[in-house]
């Protein structure tokens, strides 16, 4: 997870959602693969840390499965990253922060006890939990001080 938040902070940097992901290898410890949110930089909203990660994963390894593999994220998965997991076949799920408003794991449509879910890893959340919510509150409220600051320029 240390990785992951090292991956968010690094696109917080690059004035991306800070969010980080990591695909490891359990038996050995390996990182097969690793990103961070590109939404806004390449202008792709299905562009989630997750789903770059899990892409460049199966790129790597020739296969569109990771069975065996486990992914580490920083927040809890959106939908769409929920379901990309499930895809992939992705053996554990370890997320940071819990995220009420858009998680689809332990919040939301809880998407895995979905009677059609293909795939249900095991997850574990709150891995490094504050440091992960901590990362995610200071980029937003940089965020609405720059929105304020140009406000009053206006």
């Amino acid at each position: 997870m240390e990785r992951a938040l090292a991956l968010a902070a690094y696109a917080a940097e690059q004035d991306e959602v800070p969010i980080g992901a990591v695909v490891v290898n359990p038996e050995n410890g390996e990182i097969v693969s690793e990103a961070y949110n590109l939404s806004e930089h390449i202008a792709d909203a299905s562009a989630h840390a997750e789903i770059l990660a899990i892409r460049k994963a199966c790129e790597k390894l020739k296969c569109n499965r990771l069975r065996g593999m486990d992914l580490y994220v920083t927040l809890e998965p959106c939908t769409m990253c929920a379901a990309a997991i499930s895809f992939a076949r992705i053996q554990n799920l370890y997320f940071g922060a819990v995220d009420a408003k858009g998680g689809a794991v332990v919040s939301g449509v809880k998407f895995y006890d979905s009677p059609t879910c293909h795939h249900r890893p095991e997850v574990q959340g709150g891995i490094m939990e504050r440091e992960c919510g901590q990362i995610l509150k200071d980029f937003f409220k940089a965020k609405r001080e720059k929105v304020k600051l140009l406000d009053k320029k206006s």
